[in-house]
């Protein structure tokens, strides 16, 4: 074979080579990229339910707070409760994201949150329902029922943080390189 020939083949197969290995670098640096973008959502997502949580939560504390009184205002009471209401359509909203975005981990997660939110929420109806009704038979019950669902829903909300901490920090892997498998 003439030396020609061999430099032929020889850039023929270096050309080969190069043009395999951007390939490779190509889709790394694509799975790479997607893997980031994906985090990021689940990390807004997430972020978003928390602060509609939160805002939620405030509004559910002024309407335990209107029903202490012996005698509630309750043009107030129904006041705080539609914002209530209002608020709690935000968190499902948001929760509705967080079920998109994943994974199923998060998704259980969110859904202990969803359970114990409406745990407080049915005793916070009850206390509604039995203000309008001037009934205060059950009212230090209920109140001390209330305080132990707010506990549970903390617990909750406290778990689905650490959650979410897992499973963004299983995205981002060791020394910053964000996984595409997760």
């Amino acid at each position: 074979m003439d030396a020609g020939i061999a430099a032929l083949l020889g850039a023929g197969l270096g050309s080969l080579t190069t043009i395999g290995a951007a390939v490779v670098t190509g889709r790394a640096q694509a799975r790479t990229q997607f893997a980031q973008w994906r985090r990021q959502h689940r990390r807004d997502a997430y972020a978003a339910y928390l602060g509609a949580l939160h805002e939620r939560d405030i509004a559910m504390d002024a309407v335990l707070a209107a029903l202490r009184p012996d005698e509630p205002d309750l043009a107030d009471v129904d006041e705080k409760v539609r914002r209530f209401i209002d608020l709690a359509r935000e968190v499902h909203r948001a929760m509705e994201i967080v079920i998109i975005e994943g994974p199923p981990p998060m998704v259980e997660a969110a859904e202990r949150v969803q359970r114990a939110s409406e745990g407080l929420s049915a005793v916070m109806r009850r206390m509604v329902e039995d203000a309008r009704a001037a009934d205060s038979g059950r009212k230090v019950a209920d109140e001390e029922a209330a305080a132990e669902r707010e506990r549970l829903l903390y617990a909750e909300v406290k778990a689905f943080r650490a959650e979410a901490r897992d499973v963004l920090g299983r995205a981002q892997g060791r020394r910053g390189v964000t996984r595409p498998d997760s």
